[in-house]
Formats: structure tokens, C-alpha cells, sequence
């Protein structure tokens, strides 16, 4: 065999392997997505089945609960081991601007007198019509769901970070 006849058997080779992996390769992918839907859906539906919980400073029960730990539970409802304070979940993913939300999405929000320090968290629900909405422990609600688009979620958000 010469070398352009090697060339050419190497080179078509090369092109059914492409054609006969990437069938796989695609699947792989959708399936990736699925899961991955899967998961947010499942996280959100965790913080939702907390509505109602009342807020307790510390706590992590359905007896009383805090911001962060409504962010643990329900990440931990898909595998996910969450850091236990809000300020720590600040940290992990990936930073999101606020017109890149999306649905299970975390928020993060500067409550307290320090502008910049983060002292609440809660888990992006809806992000249809425009509004973005959101699920967290509230001192005076409990787990509730608010619009970050009320004046003083909106004034307190400080970023966005995604897990998924």
C-alpha cells in the first residue's frame, strides 16, 4: 500500500467512525439536558413542598427553617450537598446576571445593614411573563414565594449563581 492510499483508508476510516459515534454523542447530549431538567424540577418542587414552614434562624426542619437551609434540603433532594449558610452557597456554580435567570437558579440578596455582604438566598421558580420568581424562607412569612421585581427584593438582589 502507498501512502496516499493509506491516507485514503485512514481518512475514511476516520469519517465512519465520526458518522457511527456521533448518533451516540447527540443522544448523550439530549439525555444530559433531560436529566438535568429533571433535576431543577425536582429541586424546585423540594422548596415548594416547604411552603408554609415557619422561619426559624438556625433551623432545618419543617418545624422552622432559614433561607440556607431550604437552599440545602432541596438541592440534597438530587445529590447535591449545599453548603449549610447562605454566604458559603454564594460561592459555589456559576455567577448569573439577572436577565439570565432561570428556573432553579439561586439568588442571593444583601438584607442586613452591609450593602455588599450576603445575608439571604433563595431558589429561582418561574422566570415566565417577564417576572422572575422565587421561593426562600422569609423572617416574617416563612417559606414563601416572591417577584424579584417587588422594590425591595429588587433593591436587596446582590447576583445570581447556577448549579446545574
Amino acid at each position: 500500500m502507498n501512502n496516499k492510499t493509506k491516507q485514503n483508508f485512514n481518512y475514511i476510516f476516520f469519517l465512519l467512525l465520526l458518522i457511527l459515534f456521533s448518533p451516540i454523542y447527540s443522544s448523550s447530549c439530549s439525555s444530559t439536558k433531560k436529566v438535568r431538567t429533571q433535576n431543577i424540577n425536582k429541586v424546585v418542587e423540594t422548596a415548594k413542598s416547604y411552603r408554609g414552614t415557619p422561619y426559624r434562624y438556625g433551623g432545618t426542619t419543617r418545624s422552622g427553617m432559614d433561607c440556607s437551609a431550604l437552599v440545602y434540603h432541596s438541592f440534597y433532594s438530587v445529590g447535591i450537598t449545599m453548603p449549610r449558610t447562605s454566604d458559603a452557597q454564594s460561592k459555589e456554580g456559576k455567577k448569573v446576571t439577572g436577565n439570565n435567570l432561570e428556573k432553579g437558579d439561586l439568588l442571593f440578596f444583601a438584607t442586613g445593614k452591609k450593602k455588599k455582604q450576603v445575608t439571604h438566598a433563595g431558589i429561582v421558580t418561574d422566570t415566565s411573563k417577564g417576572n422572575i420568581l422565587f421561593i426562600h424562607s422569609s423572617t416574617s412569612l416563612g417559606v414563601t414565594e416572591d417577584n424579584l421585581s417587588q422594590a425591595y427584593w429588587n433593591k436587596a438582589f446582590l447576583f445570581g449563581r447556577r448549579i446545574f
